[in-house]
C-alpha cells in the first residue's frame, strides 16, 4: 500500500557530482527520483562514461524535462532535441549532451538509483 511521502530536492539523501553537473536523489517508498543538473558543455560520453563504464548509457529514463535543451542519440541512430515541458522515455543504449547555454535540468522519475555511480 502507498503511504504519504513529502520529500523534497531541497534536502536530497545523495548529491553524485561528475564533470559539469550533478545528480540529487531522493529516496521514495517506490524508488530513487533523480533531478540532474547539467551545465552548458555536459556530454554523457565525456562526463559520466568514465564513471559507468560503459559504451551508452545503460540506464532508462522516465524524464521530466524543467529547462534548458539536452540533443539525445540512440544507439540505432534515432536522434532528437527535448527541452523544457518535454517528457522522454528512454531506453538502454544513449548518448546526450546540452545544446546552448542554458544549464539542462530535469527530473528523473526511472534511472536515477544508479545513475553516475561507479
Amino acid at each position: 500500500m502507498q503511504r504519504v511521502e513529502h520529500l523534497d530536492f531541497s534536502k536530497p539523501d545523495e548529491i553524485r557530482s561528475f564533470p559539469h553537473g550533478r545528480a540529487e536523489i531522493v529516496n521514495t517508498a517506490s524508488g530513487a527520483i533523480g533531478r540532474l543538473t547539467l551545465e552548458p558543455g555536459w556530454r554523457w560520453a565525456n562526463d559520466v562514461k568514465p564513471i559507468a563504464g560503459t559504451q551508452w548509457c545503460e540506464a532508462p529514463h522516465l524524464q521530466y524535462h524543467v529547462s534548458g535543451v539536452i540533443h539525445v542519440v540512440m544507439e540505432d541512430g534515432t536522434e532528437f532535441d527535448a527541452g523544457p515541458g518535454a517528457i522522454t522515455s528512454l531506453p538502454a543504449g544513449h548518448d546526450a549532451w546540452v545544446v546552448g547555454d542554458v544549464p539542462v535540468v530535469a527530473v528523473d522519475f526511472v534511472g536515477a538509483t544508479d545513475y553516475a555511480k561507479g
